[in-house]
């Protein structure tokens, strides 16, 4: 005799659905951070989609932009907004890169430092990728917080790490941080900005003096700089060309350096568009900017579109559209506003020479 089927669940004429609450309750759970790892699992046989790591920041990140103004600001140079370092690993016997946007331009010039183990100055690479990117920014910001050149890389640089990537960093992930920071070191970098028929250049290292620590395991050396000087000349360019954006920001975009870029060019860009004078940006400008290492157009479009979403995410404000010919730009508020940007002014230093 067949089974008599089960009736109505209660409640269930009125559209509510146990299954359904129960899905809803374990994705909460799996979202609950205290309890990722342990209930992953649960998640997965419930068939509740699964929120990355990075969308979960990005959700974050949006929802407390949205509310509340920033706590802690961010600087970044605004030739560096403009002309972008090298996205991906440069090739070892690439030893200078320049990028001309606009009124700016960026160069950079791979450098040595010296090792005292086998007392010969060893090559460095150019810097490269996200974690340049980031570890810049964070120098910046120090320099501008503490209103001084000199920065204790060492003990700041851990907490930034674990701070912006929100756990406690690896083995592999702090010395591919290290790496980036001893590029930056020993690069030499030319920044210019045309006003008018006046050009501003800075011929200099972005750090003047670093102390530089070797690992005496050979699986670990690094050239690690434990505190780092900003050079004079770049010090007094970023207490006039320092752009501020918002912290929170930063840390959802950190896995991408094509993220980074876009966001920092729409954050110095935007509200410098006249009102009711929308700009065309076409993509074969963008990929000349942005677009190193693509060798398609259309694959560049591509992923920047996908990290424009992603950037519109924490930066609710810019206003931006794309076509075919290339993406339309309308004037829209920075990030941070001027009022916001409680810091003082950086005082310029005088240069050693003559004293």
């Amino acid at each position: 005799m067949p089974r008599k089927p089960a009736g109505p669940r209660e409640g269930s004429e009125f559209g509510y659905d146990p299954a359904d609450e129960m899905r809803a309750m374990v994705k909460r759970l799996v979202n609950a951070p205290e309890r990722d790892g342990e209930l992953t699992q649960i998640g997965k046989a419930a068939a509740v989609p699964s929120i990355t790591r990075v969308k979960k920041r990005l959700i974050d990140a949006h929802v407390a932009i949205k509310q509340d103004a920033p706590e802690e600001l961010t600087f970044y140079h605004s030739v560096a907004c403009q002309c972008a370092m090298p996205v991906k690993r440069p090739p070892d016997d690439l030893l200078s890169w320049k990028q001309v946007q606009g009124r700016a331009v960026l160069m950079l010039e791979a450098g040595k430092a010296w090792q005292p183990e086998t007392r010969n100055f060893v090559q460095l690479g150019l810097p490269f990728g996200p974690k340049s990117r980031l570890i810049l920014m964070h120098l910046n910001s120090e320099a501008i917080r503490n209103q001084s050149p000199v920065i204790d890389a060492g003990s700041s640089l851990t907490n930034f790490i674990r701070r912006i990537q929100d756990h406690h960093p690896t083995g592999p992930e702090v010395k591919a941080f290290k790496e980036q920071l001893s590029r930056l070191s020993a690069a030499t970098i030319r920044l210019a900005i045309t006003e008018g028929e006046r050009a501003m250049q800075v011929n200099t290292q972005i750090v003047g003096a670093f102390d530089l620590w070797f690992s005496r395991d050979e699986n670990q050396r690094v050239l690690w700089p434990s505190t780092v000087q900003l050079s004079t000349d770049y010090f007094n360019s970023l207490a006039k060309y320092a752009v501020p954006l918002d912290d929170r920001a930063i840390a959802p975009l950190s896995h991408s350096a094509l993220a980074l870029d876009a966001y920092c060019w729409l954050a110095q860009r935007l509200h410098r568009i006249p009102q009711g004078k929308p700009q065309l940006v076409p993509w074969v400008n963008l990929h000349g900017q942005f677009g190193q290492g693509y060798s398609e157009i259309r694959n560049f479009r591509r992923d920047m579109l996908k990290m424009l979403k992603l950037v519109r995410t924490v930066y609710q404000d810019a206003r931006f559209e794309n076509d075919k010919r290339g993406l339309w730009l309308w004037t829209s508020p920075p990030p941070v506003t001027k009022r916001l940007v409680a810091l003082p002014s950086l005082k310029t230093i005088e240069h050693d020479a003559g004293k």
